[in-house]
């Protein structure tokens, strides 16, 4: 019985490239994916908040001056900080002549010298108002100077993986050695909204009034658009009008990075342009649950006949409209496993293609502990392995 059902399960299981269940999907008539809209300006970028998949590229890689973007860098290191216990949005601030002096020339929420402001209204300065001031205030509180808060801001760029990122200040001025990129711009978006979703509802807030002035927030697709909640918009004579921007419509959230742009009134268009097309000619699925078996492989020398594989976490893909029926899903795994072996051990490969392009490529773990049998069992399945391994 033990080895007739080994022979029904490698059946099912072949040696390499092994079709995954595929999941069902509604009837729809194919359309042609229209080119994505392009512009000129620098880079531009269009990526899908979950997956991470980049949905429409120009220049994505090009190193760019990332001009008041910069600041949601800074705040994601003042986030930080938060998360972490060691400041407080209830404590003040003391405005130094350097942060007072560093917001003339520039956008600031004018904040006065040597007033004490609390941390959550520079933040609101920072993230409303792009406030200068704001951003070298709090980078002088939290690491005692603006270069040393670059430092943490710069460490933060290291760790998300932002390989094509440097600062060389808090608020975003033009510098030689401060750069980006749409990509790892869209990359500390992701992030930030991931990290820290209690403060990213704030990017949605349009004025803000401190020391009795109002400003307003100069993302224009706030007003325009209802499904838009931020991000941050970015100015210098050399960097031209940036906006990093994103919306949520439905269970979908797209981010956009413009960069370049020729006017305030260019990147707004240009960058609703983007979110439309990505929320009209895509769609997202879900196509298996985390820790659902794709696969039973035969077991030798343990507790039990077959151990199942699949997936950490779930797989969501982003794919053009009617196009889902399109979808490949194969496997790459052995014939058979041998007992011991641990919850979580890689066995193979999963890889999803969609009209033979890649897509998606995951490890397949052991979905369970696979215990060794008894010593008879063990000698009786080492006899067969001879067999098995000579097939």
């Amino acid at each position: 019985m033990r080895l007739m059902a080994l022979l029904l399960c490698l059946c099912s299981v072949a040696h390499a490239q092994s079709p995954v269940p595929q999941p069902a999907a509604p009837q729809a008539v194919p359309a042609p994916l229209p080119p994505a809209p392009e512009f000129e300006v620098k880079s531009t970028i269009l990526v899908d908040f979950v997956t991470g998949q980049v949905l429409a590229a120009q220049n994505p890689d090009e190193r760019a001056e990332p001009a008041s973007i910069t600041k949601v860098m800074a705040a994601y290191v003042v986030f930080s900080e938060l998360a972490a216990g060691r400041l407080a949005l209830d404590e003040q601030v003391r405005i130094s002549q350097n942060a007072w002096e560093r917001g003339l020339g520039g956008s600031r929420m004018f904040a006065k010298v040597g007033s004490d402001v609390s941390v959550e209204e520079l933040l609101l300065g920072v993230i409303v108002q792009s406030g200068n001031d704001a951003t070298v205030a709090l980078a002088e509180h939290i690491a005692g100077s603006e270069e040393a808060f670059v430092g943490m801001m710069n460490a933060q760029a290291q760790r998300l993986g932002l390989s094509n990122t440097h600062f060389t200040n808090a608020p975003g001025l033009p510098g030689e050695e401060h750069y980006s990129t749409a990509r790892d711009i869209a990359a500390l978006a992701r992030a930030m909204i991931a990290d820290f979703p209690q403060y990213y509802a704030w990017y949605a807030i349009r004025e803000f009034t401190y020391n009795e002035i109002r400003q307003y927030n100069r993302n224009a697709l706030l007003g325009r658009d209802d499904t838009v909640d931020g991000i941050k918009t970015g100015h210098t004579q050399s960097a031209g009008y940036c906006l990093l921007s994103s919306a949520k419509r439905g269970d979908a959230r797209l981010i956009a990075v413009v960069l370049g742009s020729a006017s305030e009134e260019s990147r707004a268009r240009q960058s609703q342009a983007l979110l439309n097309y990505g929320f009209r000619f895509f769609e997202t699925h879900r196509l298996y649950l985390a820790e659902q078996a794709l696969a039973q492989l035969p077991l030798w020398k343990g507790q039990s006949e077959q151990v199942g594989v699949g997936l950490a976490n779930a797989l969501d893909l982003v794919v053009p409209r009617a196009s889902y029926e399109r979808l490949e899903a194969t496997m790459d795994l052995p014939r058979y496993l041998v007992a011991p072996l641990a919850k979580g051990q890689v066995i193979g490969k999963l890889r999803v293609t969609l009209d033979g392009k890649d897509l998606a490529e995951r490890d397949l773990l052991l979905l369970e502990d696979a215990g060794e049998a008894g010593w008879w069992s063990r000698t009786y399945d080492a006899f067969w392995l001879w067999f098995e391994d000579d097939a």
